[in-house]
């Protein structure tokens, strides 16, 4: 039985009504995870909640925020200083949207908002180790250059870099596989007038019969905090 003790930062927090009916980001992942042997600590990485260092944890994950990575917030410059302490340690180190982006930046990558607006629902990947894999998607901020050291391992037509890894240390997700359809049902509600008038009207289909694959990328997560190795296929673009 897997006894990893995983450290989740949170950097931003569901809006309140969506927290209190399905849970906090922390939970997502928890739920994702659940039933493969991992304890959990979470810290509050917005409110200025810090571990003291990279040994609080045998693995670590970032959750996503509503904040950009390129913001001016006290916390970011701290959670970056964090990011490369973990890096040194070599202990596994996922990142997922917002984490994703983070890690990217503090590694010496660039982040940038995209002029196509938001991304949005299901969005069909390559890459993960998987030819096709179907994730939800909430996004405009991208990282748009990789740092030095990084693998590219996923990509859609619209986010040619979705996904990077470092071998036993690395790995990053721009896609929610934490995110299931009822939750992305409740984002949309509530943080839906982001969204264009196309997106609005196409998405709620789109959320009730698009199969997600979000067990395989549990599956790969769960690998790579254990300390597993993983196999990754080359990006190449996602079929249309």
């Amino acid at each position: 039985m897997n006894s990893r003790h995983i450290g989740i930062l949170q950097p931003g927090h569901a809006p309140d009504e969506l927290a209190q009916e399905l849970g906090d980001y922390d939970a997502c992942f928890r739920q994702l995870l659940a039933g493969r042997g991992f304890s959990f600590t979470t810290y509050d990485v917005e409110a200025g909640q810090f571990p003291d260092g990279p040994e609080a944890a045998d693995s670590w994950l970032i959750t996503g925020s509503r904040h950009g990575a390129y913001e001016d917030h006290d916390w970011i410059p701290q959670l970056e200083d964090l990011i490369r302490a973990i890096h040194q340690s070599e202990r596994p180190l996922i990142g997922v949207c917002f984490g994703h982006q983070i890690i990217a930046q503090a590694l010496g990558g660039k982040v940038e908002r995209s002029p196509r607006g938001f991304t949005a629902g299901p969005e069909t990947y390559r890459g993960f180790g998987h030819e096709k894999l179907v994730l939800n998607a909430w996004h405009q901020d991208q990282v748009t250059m990789a740092p030095k050291g990084l693998e590219v391992v996923a990509s859609s037509s619209g986010c040619p870099i979705a996904g990077l890894h470092l071998p036993g240390r690395i790995l990053t997700c721009q896609p929610h596989p934490e995110i299931d359809p009822d939750y992305l049902a409740g984002i949309v509600k509530l943080r839906g007038y982001v969204l264009n008038d196309t997106q609005r009207a196409d998405l709620p289909k789109r959320i009730e019969t698009m199969p997600l694959d979000a067990n395989k990328a549990a599956d790969l997560f769960a690998m790579f905090l254990s300390g597993e190795e993983i196999g990754m296929l080359l990006p190449g673009n996602a079929e249309a």
